[in-house]
């Protein structure tokens, strides 16, 4: 039973300077951002620190708390500073209550690195790869290419004093048209000192883009395509997505939700402080992510009694599969049947394989021969 909180997500901006074609939250089936707040406000972020003292009594493990948004640069420097400043006089211990930011890396600059710094938040850049890779789907609202903004941002990390705790690495989504090999080399390229990968968002009744049916293994060729390459480099930048496959196999917990036999506790706040699941459900349909209830951080004991509430617990239950064939695959304890986003259908719900279930035994099938266990 999960009762236990290991990543907060807090979405301190809700909306974004891109317009990605692939984002889930703008073009998903829950359009609830047009009903936030565009930042969110003191009173909000003071309510957030409060709660956290008490699941800090409530569990002896620690957690992570990571700003998300739409791009959470759009708080502004002097809110985001008040919000690091409340979180670490909470969260004083940085290793057990790492703090960090996902942006898309066009707002950093000095003053937000000095902050970052000061408060030991990392920063991960979401970037695609190459400027044509990054160029199928993260513009801007007037139509413009967001890569030298991107880069610039990037090249301010990388130059940084403190950028070995500062820059955490960059996050890619999978275009699998383009080139993994030409990426990866890019990435490292510029600075990356992590790469990690994601699959589109997409399930069996809204296909991911670039995939052509339950059986197409596009995303599959991709991943193992990159997967030899760096098995051989001799100078590799880690690779997340495959260091948990590894991790997994070799008799380890992966660091993120998606795969492997474990569950992860997390929990979304809101920019109007509503307390939700995991928000990549509002993949699925609108309002996959809502609690009944409509819990807000600023009531009163609300974040502490969802954790211990039996529907966080059920709804910690779909991070693994229920399919039949799921659970008699030999390679279930190692995919973990996927994200739950991905095995989504109108008709069945979350009890089908993954839509990546084919792409999923190509690579690992791969990473096992090369590892020489199959």
């Amino acid at each position: 039973m999960l009762n236990r909180l290991d990543t907060l997500l807090i979405k301190v901006a809700s909306r974004c300077n891109l317009d990605c074609s692939y984002c889930y939250v703008y073009q998903g089936q829950d359009q609830n951002w047009l009903n936030q707040p565009k930042r969110m406000s003191q009173g909000t972020i003071g309510s957030i620190c409060n709660s956290l003292n008490q699941v800090i009594s409530f569990q002896e493990s620690g957690f992570a708390v990571v700003l998300h948004g739409g791009e959470p640069l759009l708080l502004g420097a002097t809110r985001l500073e008040e919000m690091l400043s409340n979180l670490r006089t909470v969260l004083p211990n940085h290793d057990k209550y790492p703090i960090a930011i996902q942006t898309n890396g066009m707002l950093i600059n000095d003053e937000i690195l000095e902050i970052c710094s000061r408060y030991k938040t990392s920063i991960s850049v979401s970037l695609d790869g190459v400027k044509k890779a990054n160029d199928i789907a993260r513009f801007t609202h007037d139509g413009k290419s967001s890569f030298q903004k991107v880069v610039n941002g990037i090249d301010k990390l990388v130059s940084h004093p403190d950028r070995d705790f500062l820059f955490s690495g960059t996050l890619s989504v999978i275009q699998p048209t383009t080139s993994p090999i030409e990426n990866y080399k890019y990435l490292k390229s510029i600075g990356s000192e992590s790469i990690d990968v994601l699959l589109q968002d997409g399930n069996h009744t809204y296909l991911p883009k670039g995939k052509e049916s339950f059986e197409s293994i596009e995303y599959g060729e991709w991943l193992g395509e990159l997967l030899e390459y760096y098995l051989k480099d001799p100078e590799p930048v880690p690779i997340r997505f495959f260091d948990d496959l590894i991790k997994i196999i070799l008799g380890g917990n992966p660091d993120k939700e998606g795969k492997g036999e474990n569950n992860f506790g997390i929990l979304v706040i809101e920019t109007n402080g509503e307390i939700r699941k995991n928000d990549t459900l509002r993949a699925t349909f609108d309002g996959a992510d809502y609690f009944e209830k409509h819990p807000n951080i600023n009531e009163p004991n609300t974040l502490i009694d969802t954790l211990k509430s039996k529907e966080y617990v059920e709804a910690s239950k779909i991070q693994k599969p229920t399919c039949q064939n799921c659970i008699n695959c030999e390679i279930n304890f190692i995919c973990g049947g996927g994200m739950p986003l991905s095995r989504w259908s109108k008709e069945k719900e979350f009890d089908n394989p993954s839509i990546y279930c084919n792409d999923h035994k190509y690579y690992i099938y791969k990473l096992l021969n090369l590892m020489g266990i199959k």
